[in-house]
């Protein structure tokens, strides 16, 4: 049975149809599936995390490859479908509930690290990125497929409409790399957009010197929250908010080297990284 009619049956047997809220759009093309796990290249002795583990299509290439595969669903009906289709594999660990309010320690064991290979549920691509990232010393890799706009603007690069604060956190702490697209018919039911499956390796510390972490992120978020305006405008309340008036905030531009006139999708990591590190040195 082919995958797609596979899906269909598996939704009828539970008497569940796709659910829009949680993205629910099954993987059902065998050769994609190929070249994710390919691309993972996963070691004998690895620890794997699937999210949104779905009708288990990506699961079914996964067991055969992960010394210990943690799957994580949302969905009540289908984590009982997981655990039913893997229930006589003891290294099949199914995970029932939301990845953004998990705890890392019910992913992996304690003290190892693992790989994320993942159909990313679109409606929530983003925030689980950001989860990611938190957990980069022990997830240290991700091989995940996602909306293409989405993967878009993580690689998109300073100078372009497409860059925004989710790109240049990840450029922060990881190399990104575009593996491949797929097409909506490549899917059950079939959304309305393309998938690019990326390549992403964290590391462990930033790629630029850019001080407190923390308050690197708030820059730069409060530079892309009003994305119009210029970059001075846009980090006003930042700056209010640590006790800088106008004049301050000059100083902070100064001491970083960047215009305040230009709009934030134009600087690169290192000149977040040299404005962050600027509000200690004004």
């Amino acid at each position: 049975m082919g995958l797609r009619r596979e899906a269909r049956a598996a939704l009828a047997a539970a008497g569940r149809r796709p659910r829009k809220r949680w993205g629910q759009n099954f993987l059902c093309d065998a050769a994609a599936v190929q070249r994710i796990v390919t691309l993972a290249a996963l070691e004998p002795d690895g620890h794997v995390v699937e999210i949104g583990a779905g009708l288990g299509a990506l699961s079914d290439a996964l067991v055969e490859r992960a010394a210990t595969l943690y799957l994580v669903e949302i969905d009540p009906v289908l984590a009982d479908h997981l655990r039913e289709r893997y229930r006589s594999m003891a290294h099949v660990h199914v995970v029932e509930g939301d990845v953004l309010t998990a705890a890392l320690s019910d992913l992996l064991p304690p003290a190892a690290r693992g790989v994320v290979v993942a159909n990313l549920p679109y409606s929530v691509s983003t925030p689980v990125l950001f989860r990611l990232l938190e957990w980069r010393a022990r997830l240290p890799r991700a091989v995940v497929m996602l909306q293409r706009e989405v993967a878009q603007r993580i690689t998109a690069r300073p100078g372009t409409r497409t860059r925004g604060a989710l790109g240049v956190m990840i450029e922060t702490y990881a190399d990104v790399r575009a593996a491949f697209s797929v097409s909506p018919a490549s899917f059950h039911p079939q959304p309305r957009v393309h998938s690019v499956v990326l390549d992403v390796r964290w590391h462990a510390s930033p790629q630029a010197e850019i001080g407190d972490e923390a308050f690197y992120a708030a820059v730069v978020h409060a530079a892309f929250g009003q994305r119009r305006k210029m970059l001075r405008n846009a980090l006003a309340g930042l700056a209010g908010a640590r006790g800088l008036d106008g004049a301050g905030l000059d100083a902070v531009f100064r001491a970083a080297g960047v215009d305040g006139r230009v709009r934030a999708e134009t600087l690169s990591v290192d000149d977040f990284a040299r404005l962050a590190r600027g509000f200690d040195e004004a």
